[in-house]
C-alpha cells in the first residue's frame, strides 16, 4: 500500500530522464503556441504525458504544470476530473464497457460482470500481461447500438456477453478486430497521443470503418423531413423549419 493510500503526503515527483523531458516539451510548445492562453493547452498536454506513460503520473502533473507554470494542485485537479485521464496504467488495449441505463438492461451489466470475471481483474484494472485495461463507462453516447463496448475509445457495437469475450481474447492473440466504425485500433498510448492533438499517421486509418450508420442517421433524416426505410409516409419536420414552406 503507497503513503498516498494510508492517507499520507506523497514525496514530489521525479521530473522525466533529460531527453524524455526535451522531447516531450517540444510537443508540449506545439500545443501551447495553438492557444491564446497557456493553461487551456492543460488539456492537450495532460493527453500527452498520458501518451508517455500510459496514465498520469505525478512526473506527468509535474511536467504539465511547469509548462503552464501552474502549481500540481491545479493540475492534478483537472486530471482527478476528467474519466478519460488514467491514474494507474492502462493496459495496451484499455477497454471500457458502457453500464449506463440502456446498455446496461439490454446486457452491458452483463458483459462487464463476464469480462471481470474471464480476465480475472476487476474495474479499472490491467491483466497482468499489460495487453488488457478494463472499466465501466457511465455513457459512450452510442445509445442507438447498445449494449456498447469502447477499445481505446474505438466502437464495437451491439456486444454480447460471447462477442465481447472473443474482442478480448483477439486482442490478446496479436490479431487485428476491426471497429464498427471509425479507425482502426492502435494502442492506448498512441490513441492518447492522437487526443492531445497530433494527427494519425497511419494512411487510411480515419476513414476505414466509416462513420455514423443508419440507426445513427434516423433523427436527422426525420428532422429534414425525409421517410425512413420501412416506414413509408413516417414524417417529422423540424420546428425551425415551421412556416416557411408554402
Amino acid at each position: 500500500m503507497t503513503n498516498v493510500e494510508l492517507g499520507l503526503p506523497a514525496m514530489p515527483a521525479v521530473p522525466y530522464p533529460a531527453e524524455v523531458r526535451e522531447r516531450l516539451a517540444t510537443d508540449a510548445r506545439e500545443l501551447i503556441d495553438r492557444y491564446p492562453v497557456a493553461r487551456s493547452a492543460l488539456l492537450p498536454l495532460l493527453h500527452l504525458v498520458q501518451a508517455e506513460e500510459g496514465y498520469v503520473s505525478p512526473t506527468g502533473i509535474r511536467f504539465c504544470a511547469e509548462q503552464l507554470d501552474l502549481t500540481t494542485a491545479e493540475v492534478t485537479a483537472v486530471a482527478t476530473f476528467y474519466t478519460m485521464y488514467r491514474r494507474r496504467p492502462a493496459g495496451k488495449y484499455h477497454v471500457g464497457v458502457c453500464t449506463n441505463t440502456l446498455c446496461a438492461v439490454l446486457g452491458g451489466d452483463q458483459i462487464f460482470a463476464e469480462l471481470q470475471d474471464h480476465l480475472g481483474v476487476e474495474n479499472n484494472e490491467t491483466t497482468a500481461d499489460g495487453e488488457i485495461s478494463i472499466e465501466h463507462i457511465e455513457c459512450n453516447a452510442a445509445c442507438d447500438y447498445a449494449p456498447v463496448v469502447m477499445v481505446n475509445w474505438e466502437f464495437f457495437d451491439n456486444q454480447t456477453p460471447e462477442s465481447a469475450r472473443q474482442l478480448v481474447d483477439d486482442l490478446r492473440a496479436g490479431q487485428d478486430p476491426k471497429p464498427t466504425r471509425g479507425a482502426r485500433l492502435c494502442s492506448f498510448r498512441e490513441t492518447s497521443r492522437i487526443l492531445a492533438g497530433f494527427p494519425d499517421e497511419r494512411p487510411g486509418a480515419v476513414d476505414e470503418s466509416g462513420a455514423g450508420g443508419t440507426p445513427s442517421l434516423a433523427g436527422l433524416r426525420l428532422a429534414k423531413g425525409e421517410a425512413l426505410p420501412g416506414a413509408p409516409g413516417t414524417k417529422v419536420v423540424s420546428p425551425r423549419h415551421e412556416g416557411t414552406e408554402a
